[in-house]
């Protein structure tokens, strides 16, 4: 049975595993009135336990059906390796729990369907997190196009890229863990070509760069759209830290860094998060200024759960709908991507 809970209260969240990432989470969404922390499982008891006490949770179990099993907890967290999403997010929509799972959400885009399928079979809420999607920037942002600030869209550039430090033994370099540089970071530039776009390309061409291990150290494609349109986007594991999209319309062009989490400040913060630039150009000629614009700013994680808590409180099927959409044309992207690296030569998109 599905577990309910007043809409007026907090949305009780189980976090499934112990990584650094269900740290910060943590962290970030403990201030929260919206959405609370009240439980976390390990395959360890004693990791689990750890963790729960170093950030305050009430309960801690040591396997994940345990924590899938309790009563008190209305919605999981899936911050585990990309190869386990599709799993335990359909044991958890079976166990009547909604979902927010880390992106990217699947492997494929079958894989993707299958976790959409199960969740609604089972009437919960699945939500792939991709904590730049909820920050109020984006939202400024998808306001300015839906305006016609910059006319029409016609191309997007996108890139992100970061470099591992300590590269043995990081999940990101095992390819079946679902490691790579087109996973990990380029599921991000691709998810916001998708959010502009509004619909998958037809076909894609890439060229990757490849580590001893298997996995994409570094990949650059090309996205072609069956109206004309193109995007262009990299990704990378092995170079300075990068994170910036431009969107070119008919009457002016955004540029936008697009951070997961952001502050006001521009050295200082707590946690180390910095500002991200928004900038609007509305005009054609390279003599028109830039425009720098304001956001509020705050923890991509704490703006992506609450947003989470209220659409589930909404009950509003229709919105996940919609960013199950772009789901899983993102991960039909990735798919026909990691494709055409291989083989070297331009792939159709299986998506829809």
């Amino acid at each position: 049975m599905k577990t309910t809970r007043s809409t007026s209260s907090a949305l009780r969240i189980g976090i499934l595993g112990c990584a650094n990432i269900a740290r910060q989470f943590a962290r970030d969404v403990a201030p929260s009135r919206k959405v609370r922390v009240d439980a976390v499982a390990s395959r360890n008891a004693e990791t689990a336990a750890a963790f729960a006490a170093d950030h305050a949770i009430g309960r801690h179990h040591g396997t994940y059906e345990a924590l899938l099993s309790d009563p008190d907890i209305d919605a999981i967290y899936i911050p585990l390796p990309n190869s386990l999403h599709a799993e335990w997010a359909i044991r958890a929509a079976e166990a009547g729990k909604h979902v927010l799972c880390e992106k990217p959400l699947a492997l494929g885009a079958a894989e993707a369907r299958s976790m959409f399928d199960a969740a609604a079979r089972h009437g919960v809420m699945l939500l792939e997190a991709y904590p730049y999607y909820f920050q109020p920037q984006t939202g400024d942002m998808l306001a300015l196009l839906r305006e016609g600030a910059i006319g029409t869209v016609r191309s997007v550039q996108a890139s992100f890229g970061f470099n591992l430090a300590k590269p043995q033994g990081n999940i990101r370099m095992n390819p079946e863990l679902g490691g790579g540089a087109l996973l990990d970071a380029g599921s991000y530039p691709l998810s916001l070509i998708r959010l502009v776009m509004g619909c998958a390309p037809q076909r894609v061409q890439a060229d990757a760069s490849w580590a001893d291990s298997g996995v994409d150290i570094s990949l650059a494609a090309t996205l072609f759209y069956a109206d004309g349109r193109r995007a262009q986007f990299d990704c990378a594991m092995d170079s300075a830290m990068h994170r910036r999209a431009m969107i070119a319309g008919t009457q002016g062009t955004i540029e936008t860094e697009f951070l997961n989490h952001t502050s006001a400040e521009p050295a200082g913060d707590a946690h180390g998060y910095l500002p991200s630039q928004l900038r609007l150009r509305r005009g054609t000629a390279g003599t028109v200024p830039f425009e720098n614009l304001q956001s509020a700013t705050g923890s991509g994680f704490r703006f992506a759960a609450e947003a989470f808590a209220a659409v589930i409180a909404r009950r509003d099927f229709d919105g996940i709908a919609r960013a199950a959409a772009a789901s899983i044309d993102i991960a039909a992207t990735i798919e026909a991507l990691a494709q055409s690296a291989k083989l070297g030569r331009a792939i159709d998109v299986q998506a829809g």
